[in-house]
């Protein structure tokens, strides 16, 4: 299974790289406690209620908190999004503007998963809310007869791919999934040959830092431990799971995570991974010519998807 280059343009190119030049002045993100969270989620909420939220319905599955994006008209889809932030911020309500990009574009149903954090709950736990937020979605009559699509970005892509795996457990369940589309994820938590040798040409990421944060993401367990599946999806068994549609930058520590996940997935099941120049990890959020083109390319890869649904029913 190969990669493929993103097409960028030479213009494209140069916008990035400037904008590389102002990420280069942040300091790399590190989880070095539970405070430095805590702090930072305390100011993603503040700044959430200063800002104008799109129409959204609240609900709770069990003990896991959703929340639903819907189109005008009726849905042709559904959407699980599961969203970054390194396992410790980050809330549903923080992919607003890119699910409501995806429920404008594709005319899907946007379920975000406001799963518990890692500052107060073991990353198994994490993982438990997913799940149960997919099962009760893939059990649903609400969306019974729609295609599913499960969508993750950074520890989002782990614990999308950790999802994906246990639903083996349910192959009726399984097999209503369509496809995921999975940036920059983590899916093995020992560390990466990229993780653990990148350099600060890297940005965002600390990458030798990561290898630490996600001891501390599983405390007590030996590499080894870390390595099991579903913990580390790289090492799961990935026969069954649906398409993939899997990017990553250049620039990122999580590098290998995606193209060796990819060979892997490639192996048992369709996979188009694309890897993007001059990229940092979190492109798709930077305000770049390059990010909207992923953005639209992903969208355009779900809407065919659906489509290809509608031609076979009828």
């Amino acid at each position: 299974m190969a990669y493929t280059p993103w097409p960028a343009s030479e213009p494209e190119l140069a916008q990035m790289r400037d904008f590389n030049k102002k990420l280069a002045w942040m300091p790399r993100f590190k989880i070095r406690n539970r405070v430095t969270p805590r702090v930072i989620q305390a100011l993603l909420r503040v700044s959430q209620t200063l800002k104008k939220a799109p129409p959204a319905e609240t609900r709770t599955l069990g003990a896991v908190p959703v929340r639903i994006l819907r189109p005008a008209g009726k849905a042709k889809g559904v959407v699980l999004d599961i969203h970054g932030g390194g396992w410790v911020i980050g809330n549903a309500q923080m992919d607003d503007d890119l699910n409501l990009g995806m429920v404008q574009a594709c005319g899907v149903a946007v379920v975000s998963v406001d799963y518990r954090l890692a500052i107060d709950t073991p990353v198994e736990g994490l993982m438990e809310d997913c799940l149960n937020a997919a099962r009760w979605l893939l059990s649903s009559d609400e969306f019974a007869d729609l295609p599913v699509f499960v969508v993750g970005e950074s520890a989002g892509g782990h614990l999308a791919a950790a999802t994906l795996l246990a639903l083996k457990q349910w192959p009726d369940l399984l097999k209503r999934v369509s496809g995921a589309v999975l940036y920059y994820g983590v899916y093995d938590l020992t560390g990466t040959p990229s993780v653990r040798t990148a350099g600060p040409q890297t940005l965002l990421l600390d990458g030798p830092g990561m290898v630490e944060a996600l001891r501390m993401l599983t405390p007590g367990l030996s590499d080894e431990a870390r390595r099991q599946p579903p913990l580390s999806p790289m090492y799961g068994d990935l026969t069954g799971l649906p398409p993939a549609l899997m990017f990553v930058g250049e620039l990122d520590p999580l590098l290998d995570d995606t193209l060796q996940m990819a060979e892997r997935w490639g192996a048992a099941a369709q996979v188009e991974a694309h890897l993007l120049p001059e990229s940092a990890h979190g492109f798709i959020h930077f305000p770049v010519a390059i990010a909207d083109g992923v953005l639209a390319y992903s969208r355009g890869w779900i809407s065919a998807r659906i489509q290809a649904v509608l031609d076979y029913s009828h």
